[in-house]
């Protein structure tokens, strides 16, 4: 890369990662992140569990599986050196039936090809060794599953940048792409940058943004809300780590779990209920363009058609709090409704293409000075310093596209 100055749309945890990276490869690069929020980590980043994931459930040789390997090294090497939290509480995936069982084995081999450090499965004794209120037929344990504080990673991050010489430019909302001879113009209501290029970070956003660079239509971004529950302090201790369900390998959301944060919380959730904005964190949220949006992409359509069942009963446990909790406490008996309150809630990007399809790997489209960050969802925080490197691996000629 021998360009002078790069733009980065997006401050949180993968567009800070690659400004990061920049300024460590290219330090007489002029690095501009900007964002449209007053504060780094608004969005995705500040709303997500902080689980550091170990790769269990991607297919082998995907983007997801090498990056997520790779980034949670890079991961817990730089908490390390920040003295940023990193707690391997550990994971199991539990079986409750025999279908979840046979499930849970085609995991363990998908798991054993990604090199999961550590991973056991373990019956239902066992179960109880490590999680004694936990209940199921046999389990998958992730040892060296952790949890972290992301919202700290990519301030850190946005510190790294600035100490380096760079700017993280907040309250920026992107308006027009201009491409001006060899240089590219971002503008904004209030003022404008022009860079030699430009990589697009933008999350729930991250069409939209794209298009107006000159990518193609899809796929789109379609909003999931996740929910979550908070147990109540007296039956925190129920749970000591992360318990999961077995997947649907049908969809890329893992299911409501248990969930133990940096901070002591141990939450419940996220569920997955379609949200009416881009940024729909309250069931009452609604954007009428958002909505437009969806509705003329044939994609939504067709993964309605696909889905609805499972969309109504996503959307009944979100209105109804015994409901969220019957699933949940499968997997703990002793905590109920009368165990939990209504916690936060994120969203997620979720990429849709036009078949209708959710696009479950990292997708990243290349637009000669321009880069396009189509599709980042999970395990996205977990590998986004790997994914940093891999995005300017590309640009500068050492990976495959």
């Amino acid at each position: 890369m021998t360009d002078r100055r790069v733009g980065i749309i997006g401050a949180g945890i993968l567009g800070l990662a690659v400004g990061r990276e920049l300024t460590r490869r290219r330090p007489d690069t002029r690095v501009v992140v900007v964002d449209k929020e007053n504060r780094v980590a608004a969005h995705q980043t500040g709303h997500n569990s902080g689980v550091v994931h170990a790769g269990i459930y991607y297919e082998p040789g995907s983007a997801k599986a090498v990056l997520c390997a790779r980034g949670r090294d890079l991961l817990r090497e730089y908490c390390a050196e920040k003295r940023l939290p990193y707690d391997e509480v550990g994971k199991l995936v539990v079986a409750i039936t025999p279908d979840d069982v046979t499930r849970m084995d085609a995991l363990a081999t998908r798991a054993g090809a990604n090199g999961v450090p550590g991973l056991r499965r373990i019956d239902a004794a066992q179960i109880r060794d490590i999680e004694p209120h936990a209940r199921g037929l046999a389990a998958l344990c992730s040892p060296h599953t952790a949890i972290t504080d992301f919202p700290g990673i990519a301030a850190a991050f946005a510190d790294d940048i600035t100490t380096a010489g760079g700017e993280v430019r907040l309250s920026f909302p992107v308006t027009s792409i201009t491409r001006r001879g060899g240089a590219i113009e971002i503008g904004s209501p209030a003022q404008s940058l022009v860079v030699d290029r430009l990589i697009i970070c933008a999350g729930l956003h991250s069409d939209a943004v794209a298009r107006a660079a000159g990518d193609e239509p899809g796929p789109r971004i379609i909003p999931f809300r996740g929910e979550y529950m908070l147990v109540k302090p007296a039956k925190r201790d129920l749970v000591r780590g992360l318990i999961y369900p077995v997947p649907d390998p049908r969809y890329p959301f893992l299911g409501v779990h248990y969930t133990r944060r940096v901070g002591g919380a141990v939450e419940v959730g996220p569920n997955a209920v379609l949200a009416f904005a881009r940024e729909g964190y309250r069931r009452s949220a609604f954007s009428a363009r958002d909505l437009c949006e969806l509705a003329a992409w044939p994609g939504s359509w067709r993964m309605a058609r696909r889905h609805w069942r499972t969309g109504i009963r996503e959307m009944y446990g979100s209105v109804s709090a015994r409901a969220y909790m019957r699933a949940a406490a499968r997997y703990v008996p002793e905590i109920g409704v009368r165990d939990v309150e209504r916690g936060g809630s994120g969203v997620r990007a979720q990429a849709v293409d036009a078949s209708g399809e959710l696009v479950d790997d990292f997708r990243i489209h290349h637009l000669g000075p321009i880069t396009t960050v189509r599709n980042a969802p999970s395990p996205a925080a977990t590998s986004s310093m790997a994914i940093a490197e891999y995005v300017l691996d590309v640009i500068d000629g050492r990976a495959g596209t």
